[in-house]
């Protein structure tokens, strides 16, 4: 038998059909949590703010829960994209995981490794 036949069928979904009103507020939203997070590296690249004050918050506000952990490390003094990569990977973290997603084996982890 051919490959294509054991395929699921490709299904397309619709997207939500939303007012003018509704497009801009979700567009008004989006942009201030794209800010909110660059405020937040900021802060980590400039030692204003901990590894360990980023996973404090993430239980509670999603703007810190919903950063993918590879932005979070990369915004540390001194941490590249190669480090990171082999830490996760050394860890067995997900480079696509999210800080809110991490259990709290992998923090103590990566607050180990970067003592931070």
């Amino acid at each position: 038998m051919p490959v294509s036949q054991f395929r699921k069928k490709e299904i397309k979904m619709a997207l939500p059909q939303m007012t003018e009103e509704q497009r801009k507020a979700a567009l008004a939203k989006a942009k201030k949590v794209r800010a909110d997070r660059a405020k937040i590296r900021e802060k980590l690249a400039a030692g204003k703010m901990s590894l360990k004050d980023v996973f404090k918050k993430a239980a509670g506000d999603p703007t810190y829960g919903k950063m993918r952990i590879t932005y979070v490390l990369r915004s540390l003094p001194g941490v590249g994209k190669v480090t990171v990569e082999n830490t996760l990977n050394e860890i067995g973290i997900d480079e696509k995981r999210r800080v809110g997603g991490l259990g709290s084996r992998q923090q103590e982890a990566l607050l180990e490794k970067f003592g931070k």
